[in-house]
């Protein structure tokens, strides 16, 4: 049996990404329903991958695929929050990348929910699994993790 992880500290994250919440995030229960922390996490990573130059979804020979998420909540986040999210390579392979990401509300230094996202790179038309090199392997390596 894993135990539950505790929640993360902004200071560990080298990128913070602000992303205001919507009315249409909120759900019945008067919270940030738990699809949209998955959605913080997409917009996270790749909008600071088209930040940075090396990620253009519409032109770029290479893509990232989400193969897999996983995501632990820790206090409620509603609307009109600013989340912050927190982002961190763990892992970096041949073709695929393993982000850890922690959503701050607002100022807080703990997180609120935090997971990982793991993107493997593809060739755009065929789908296929290609390396990460250039400038892409060298912008994830400075949020790598170091162990």
């Amino acid at each position: 049996m894993s135990t539950r992880p505790l929640p993360l500290s902004r200071d560990l994250f080298p990128v913070v990404r602000a992303i205001p919440t919507r009315w249409m995030d909120v759900d019945v229960y008067g919270h940030v329903n738990n699809v949209e922390y998955l959605s913080y996490f997409d917009t996270a990573v790749n909008g600071w991958l088209m930040e940075q130059g090396v990620l253009d979804p519409r032109r770029s020979e290479t893509v990232f695929l989400v193969v897999e998420t996983q995501c632990a909540y820790f206090s409620e986040i509603v609307f009109p929050d600013t989340v912050h999210a927190g982002v961190r390579a763990v892992r970096l392979g041949g073709s695929s990348v393993t982000y850890e990401i922690a959503l701050f509300r607002g100022d807080a230094t703990s997180a609120s929910a935090q997971g990982r996202f793991v993107h493997v790179q593809v060739d755009a038309a065929t789908r296929k699994p290609t390396p990460i090199e250039g400038a892409r392997r060298t912008l994830l390596e400075s949020i790598l993790l170091k162990s």
